[in-house]
């Protein structure tokens, strides 16, 4: 009984004291932000059709829609091109800015009205990776993904240093940009553009209030207790989300899989065969007609896909099996991404795959991607990137003078 108390305070204690997986987390900001930038800029001479006002799928036939289903996109607060243009920019924006890591609080949020106001417009519009990008898009909110690889980790960096100098620095920015994004939510929900989808409008109220909440707690109290306790539930919900995000692709590759096992081609073998020759999806068909060339192959490569799919969940109690399965999920992806010419899928469940990848890894990654751009080398036995130290984004910092938008917002 002893021991399982030892080991459930640890437990607890390692849920409570820090958020887990900051590397992954990274992994998972900058690779879905990655999918929905280069989304948009590649569709950025096809926009009208897809999202614009005047597109196939009418303005009128999404408003209707929206009615129904109470979605949320502020594309239908005007049908007006000026709007059109002016919320697609901003989506471009929003994602550059998110993957580069700065403001991630802020920018997390603003990623996630990006994807779903253009999502929600035209829901006919996608290939599968859509719906990862969309859940994952609101689970990315919960998250405190700036703490490694991002300009708000070199932000808090400095910060500490001019700490250590007995410097006190302020942050301008911060509080400037909540307040004008805290404004401009004030004006839409009083003009009642928010009453159609509950749960987007609450969210969004929920992390402007908590990063409010942070800031009073930060100037009233310092470093005291009600900022230790703010801090502890970040770290609760960021683990949460992270536990979540984790589930999520669980569910994806096993539903899948086992939806696979039901189908007569993926019995028989010959499943792979069939989009490999469909028109729509062979961008190569000389390669495509490589690949299905053999019949063996094909048999092979459609049973260990449902077998690799329906067997992941229950490989993550095993480290090296759960690698090499990973590995062969990673290519895979990449294989579909230039053979079916679905390359936006492919990203998207690459950067979901990202979860699970080692932290050993990630950091090996992270050193040789910084003497590449001609960073300091790492030091002998570990790596030139420093461990997760609490940035700007970050409530675990516990600057003496935090203010919004340069730290993160306990998540309610």
């Amino acid at each position: 009984m002893n021991r399982f108390s030892l080991a459930l305070s640890r437990g607890i204690a390692r849920v409570t004291d820090s958020p887990l997986g900051p590397y992954q987390t990274a992994v998972i900001r900058i690779g879905f932000s990655l999918t929905w930038l280069l989304f948009l800029l590649r569709e950025f001479p096809h926009r009208q059709e897809l999202y614009g006002p005047d597109g196939p799928w009418s303005w009128q036939l999404a408003e209707q829609l929206v009615a129904t289903n109470d979605a949320f996109t502020v594309l239908l607060w005007s049908d007006s091109q000026v709007w059109f243009e002016a919320v697609y920019a901003l989506a471009v924006l929003w994602s550059l800015l998110l993957l580069l890591g700065w403001r991630t609080r802020t920018m997390s949020v603003l990623f996630m009205v990006g994807v779903l106001t253009l999502q929600n417009r035209s829901v006919f519009m996608g290939d599968g990776g859509d719906n990862v990008l969309h859940l994952m898009a609101i689970y990315l909110v919960f998250t405190r993904c700036g703490q490694v690889w991002s300009l708000d980790a070199r932000r808090a960096r400095r910060a500490a240093r001019a700490r250590a100098r007995g410097d006190r620095p302020r942050d301008r920015v911060g509080p400037a940009l909540w307040g004008v994004l805290g404004f401009a939510l004030l004006l839409a929900t009083l003009a009642g553009r928010t009453e159609g989808d509950r749960f987007i409008p609450v969210l969004l109220w929920a992390v402007w209030s908590a990063q409010a909440l942070w800031w009073l707690a930060g100037r009233r109290a310092g470093s005291g207790q009600p900022r230790i306790l703010l801090d502890v539930v970040a770290n609760i919900v960021h683990n949460g989300a992270l536990l979540v995000i984790m589930a999520e692709a669980c569910l994806i590759y096993a539903t899948a899989g086992w939806y696979k096992v039901q189908g007569s081609r993926w019995q028989d073998g010959t499943a792979v065969y069939y989009p490999l020759h469909l028109e729509y999806f062979s961008p190569w068909p000389a390669l495509a007609d490589l690949m299905s060339a053999s019949g063996t192959m094909v048999m092979l490569v459609t049973y260990v896909t449902v077998a690799v799919q329906v067997a992941f969940p229950f490989t993550l109690f095993n480290r090296r099996v759960k690698n090499v399965l990973l590995s062969f999920m990673i290519l895979e992806h990449a294989v579909i991404a230039v053979v079916l010419g679905l390359p936006f899928f492919s990203l998207a469940m690459i950067a979901a795959d990202a979860v699970f990848l080692p932290t050993s890894f990630l950091r090996r990654l992270g050193g040789l991607t910084a003497r590449v751009r001609g960073g300091p080398r790492p030091r002998r036995g570990g790596t030139s990137l420093p461990g997760p130290r609490p940035p700007a984004d970050s409530p675990a910092g516990r600057a003496p003078d935090p203010v919004p938008g340069g730290v993160p917002a306990p998540r309610t």
